[in-house]
């Protein structure tokens, strides 16, 4: 019997060009320590997201727009809080969904590419 070869495995992945959708479906990036702190140590970025985007959507829209490998995806929906200005101003802090996506190690992402 004649050995069979494997298939070899491309280490650089090829990603599709980015749509329109995928630029509606991250809106956002979530700028606050503890997101500072997982992009530094965990290698993960917190986003806000289109509503009615679920985990597929955002990881391949992460991954058309920023040519990285996504490895996962968490989301959880931001409730609205309400607040006042003082003890007169009453108002509310819309809600929105939140993404932290999890990029595969040896890759990185520029948030504040200027």
């Amino acid at each position: 019997m004649a050995a069979k070869k494997k298939a070899e495995v491309k280490t650089s992945a090829n990603f599709k060009k980015a749509t329109d959708k995928d630029f509606q479906v991250i809106l956002k990036p979530v700028i606050t320590e503890k997101s500072m702190a997982l992009m530094q140590n965990e290698n993960k970025v917190t986003v806000k997201v289109l509503a009615s985007a679920n985990k597929t959507d955002i990881k391949l829209a992460f991954q058309r727009l920023f040519k990285v490998k996504v490895v996962d995806v968490k989301v959880s929906n931001v409730r609205s809080k309400d607040t006042t200005r003082g003890t007169r101003y009453a108002g509310s802090i819309s809600g929105y969904k939140k993404a932290v996506v999890s990029i595969a190690e040896g890759e990185a992402i520029d948030l504040f590419k200027e």
